[in-house]
C-alpha cells in the first residue's frame, strides 16, 4: 500500500512511544526550573527539592531509553546486512 502522506511508520510510533518517558520527566524539570527562575523573593527548600527529584527523573529515563537502544541498533544492523 502507497501512502502519500508523511504518516509515521510503525517503527517510527514505537520509537516514539519509547521516548514518551523522557519527554514527560524532560517537561518536569522544565515545570521545575521555572518555579526556579519565578520564585520571588526566592526559591524555597521545596522548590529545590523538586528540581533534583526532576533532575534524578530525567536521568533514570536516559538510562532506561538508551540501554534499549543497542538491542534495537543490533537488529537494525541484521536487516541491513540480509
Amino acid at each position: 500500500m502507497n501512502n502519500d502522506r508523511d504518516d509515521p511508520s510503525p517503527a517510527d510510533l514505537a520509537a516514539i512511544e519509547a521516548e514518551m518517558p523522557l519527554i514527560e520527566a524532560e517537561m518536569k524539570l522544565l515545570d521545575a526550573e521555572i518555579r526556579i527562575l519565578l520564585a520571588d523573593p526566592e526559591p524555597t527548600a521545596l522548590d529545590w527539592q523538586r528540581m533534583r527529584r526532576a533532575e534524578r527523573l530525567v536521568m533514570r529515563e536516559l538510562v532506561k531509553l538508551h540501554t534499549l537502544r543497542p538491542t534495537e541498533r543490533s537488529a537494525a544492523r541484521r536487516l541491513r546486512a540480509a
